[in-house]
Parts: structure tokens; sequence; C-alpha cells
């Protein structure tokens, strides 16, 4: 009579498949732990800021579909395409969904990644959480006030900070300075 034997991890002799079982894991577990930036109710976040809360079809009506994808389903656009790559005049990056400002331009660098990239936000304007959409662990960043999907943080920036914020160009306008910010949308 044949008989049953309980299989784990270390069992299978496939260490790829071990890995992969590991990081789907932790995949369905980073999602079951970490709202998104958006779920928390009207009032002030963590950061001070008052959040601004919209349904996704709201999001969808105020928003080019290229912007609301990257903003609200965490999508990317292609590396290189975006101008704001090669913008270099002084002046403030504002989430493209709210308007809340996000980056000023001195700390935009060129890392040769195709992306904008900064050293650093203006303080208290981006929430993070874990990303394991590739399998590896990355800091995912968003908007603090309508969790707009910005982009990935590492660690292989400028001083001060040592970060690279790696940003979706689509979910930033660009405010040359001695323009008007736009009033924070409602």
């Amino acid at each position: 009579m044949p008989t049953c034997k309980t299989m784990t991890l270390r069992d299978t002799g496939r260490p790829w498949l071990n890995r992969g079982v590991v990081m789907l894991t932790l995949l369905a577990l980073g999602f079951a732990v970490v709202p998104p930036a958006n779920a928390a109710g009207a009032g002030s976040g963590a950061t001070g800021i008052t959040r601004l809360v919209k349904s996704r079809d709201e999001w969808r009506t105020l928003l080019p579909p290229e912007r609301f994808d990257i903003l609200f389903k965490a999508d990317t656009e292609r590396a290189g395409t975006s101008p704001l790559n090669n913008e270099k005049r002084p002046g403030t990056f504002v989430c493209a969904a709210c308007f809340l400002p996000l980056f000023e331009s001195k700390a935009k660098f060129d890392s040769g990644t195709g992306w904008p990239s900064f050293s650093q936000p203006l303080e208290g304007r981006l929430e993070t959480k874990h990303d394991f959409g590739l399998l590896s662990p990355r800091t995912e960043y968003h908007c603090a006030r309508c969790g707009g999907h910005q982009g990935h943080v590492f660690d292989d920036g400028l001083p001060p900070t040592g970060k690279r914020y790696c940003n979706n160009g689509l979910a930033l306008i660009f405010v040359p300075d001695g323009e008007p910010l736009p009033a924070l949308r409602q």
C-alpha cells in the first residue's frame, strides 16, 4: 500500500521553488497588512497633511488615463519617456493628482535610470510601504495627501540622504520658480 509523505520546503530539492514560495507568501502578507496610503479616512494623516479622499472613479474622471494608471494603479511609465528627465530649471515638482508640492528642483539629479530622480522630498510629503511586486522587496512611496503612487526609493542616491527617489514623470507636474503653484485639489 503506498504511503503518503508530507513534503516540506527543504524536501523539494529545488531551491528556486523554495524561494518562490517564500516570496509569494511575503507578497501575500505585504498586501494583506499594508493598506494603500489613501485607504485612511479623511482627516490629518501622520504627516500632518490633510488627506484628500476620492474614489477611483472620481480620480479617473479628473486625470488622463496614463496618469491615472500610474498614480492609482501603480503602473510605471517606460524609462526615458518623461520630459521631466531633462527639466533643469529651478522650481517645484507637485503631485499630478492633488497638486501637493513633493520635491524642489535642487534635489533633482540625473541618475541615468531614465526616470526623474531626487535625493530628498519636501519634509512630510511622502509616505512609504513595502512593495514585493517584483518578488524582491522595495520601498514604494506615495503622495501623503492623496495616496497617488509616485515611484520607489533606493539607497544609491546622492547626499545629503544617500537616497534615490525614482519617480514616474507622469506622476508629477513641474512648476518653474516665479509661476504660482496650483491650488491644492479639493
